[in-house]
């Protein structure tokens, strides 16, 4: 889906598909000389990690293990709630595994934070983060995040994975949606 299809709905693009394929091909050189000569599991972060889970996956130049968690602090709304529910578990144990959380976006931090110790909890050597969008603004808790492909301003961002009620995911761009779809 292209920009013409919901342009009434976004008040501008923040990032268009080329900028995205840059900046996820340049944190996938970084994630490649961080972790040379070790396996790393990715642990994307249901539903929105999706598409950059995809491809930074497939820009990674080494052999890499992928899993799925899904995990849920929004409701239909557009602040984190804070309060995280476990959608679905991962099927992979993590014992001594090197693990790279891939995230779509990090507002509040809470449900990293509390991803990020889960998973800590569950033995594995490591457990760092990369994420495609910070909003620094928005932060309520501290949380080392390794990889940080675009920082942002807290406005509400749809598309490429980023949703508003389970619309826009398709978008091969990041825009700003339009405060009248959600008010």
């Amino acid at each position: 889906m292209d920009s013409l299809h919901v342009q009434d709905d976004l008040k501008h693009v923040l990032y268009t598909k080329e900028q995205i394929q840059d900046r996820v091909k340049g944190l996938a050189e970084e994630i490649d000389a961080d972790y040379a000569g070790r396996d790393v599991l990715l642990v994307g972060v249901l539903k929105g990690a999706v598409m950059v889970m995809a491809d930074l996956s497939r820009a990674l130049q080494s052999h890499v293990t992928m899993d799925w968690m899904a995990v849920s602090s929004y409701g239909s709304g557009t602040q984190s709630s804070g309060v995280v529910r476990i959608l679905k578990d991962l099927e992979t144990d993590l014992m001594g595994k090197h693990v790279l959380i891939v995230e779509d976006i990090i507002d509040s931090g809470l449900t990293l934070s509390w991803l990020k110790a889960n998973l800590i909890s569950r033995g594995p050597a490591s457990v760092e983060i990369c994420t495609l969008l910070r909003k620094p603004d928005a932060a309520k808790v501290e949380i080392d995040v390794k990889y940080v492909g675009f920082e942002i301003p807290s406005e509400f961002v749809v598309g490429y994975g980023l949703d508003f009620a389970e619309k826009y995911r398709n978008l091969d761009f990041i825009g700003t949606l339009a405060p009248h779809v959600y008010s």
